[in-house]
């Protein structure tokens, strides 16, 4: 199996869609419609700890679901930028915190049905507020609007739950992203 074409339908600033030719098991052509990103290499998360044990994540509005999401910081990796530097920023961006150590735990497909997105996963450990300067050389975007929130780990399932009994969605890529990190403490 294999994929031998791939078309653009329409394209935007940030994704495209396109239509993908394959051959299956059986040597017949099949489409396959899906979405990429643009301007992009990939897309990172960080799981950011803090040096008292505390989970940094972040609640913001998703249009797409028409709804606030819990999640841990994430963003596009720019064209040029090392994974890691990507990492660092998003940190500072949508957190405000800082963090000198950063251990690579996974990446993979988010959605491989439906995105050719990769994502890549990072721990920044003993996360502190950021300077001044790294606030001013990384600040926030001006179309997120992002709360932080910080909960000790020993207290993430409680917190995670009234955030979902309050009306927001949790991501599910949080559960096993932590345990994933555990393992570093």
């Amino acid at each position: 199996m294999e994929t031998i074409d791939k078309k653009t339908v329409w394209e935007g600033r940030f994704i495209r869609s396109i239509i993908l030719t394959y051959k299956d098991h059986s040597g017949n052509l099949k489409n396959w419609e899906a979405a990429e990103r643009v301007n992009c290499n990939s897309i990172i998360a960080v799981v950011p700890v803090t040096k008292n044990g505390e989970l940094l994540l972040i609640r913001q509005f998703r249009p797409v679901v028409n709804n606030f999401v819990i999640e841990f910081p994430a963003g596009l990796n720019d064209k040029g930028e090392s994974l890691v530097d990507a990492a660092k920023r998003e940190l500072i961006e949508e957190t405000g915190y800082s963090a000198d150590d950063f251990i690579f735990l996974c990446e993979g497909p988010l959605s491989s049905g439906l995105s050719t997105e990769i994502l890549s996963v990072f721990l920044a450990k003993d996360a502190i507020p950021a300077t001044s300067k790294l606030k001013q050389q990384y600040p926030a975007e001006e179309t997120e609007n992002i709360e932080l929130i910080k909960t000790p780990m020993s207290e993430l399932h409680d917190a995670l739950e009234a955030f979902r009994k309050g009306g927001d969605y949790i991501d599910l890529k949080i559960y096993g992203l932590v345990e994933l990190a555990k393992k570093y403490f």
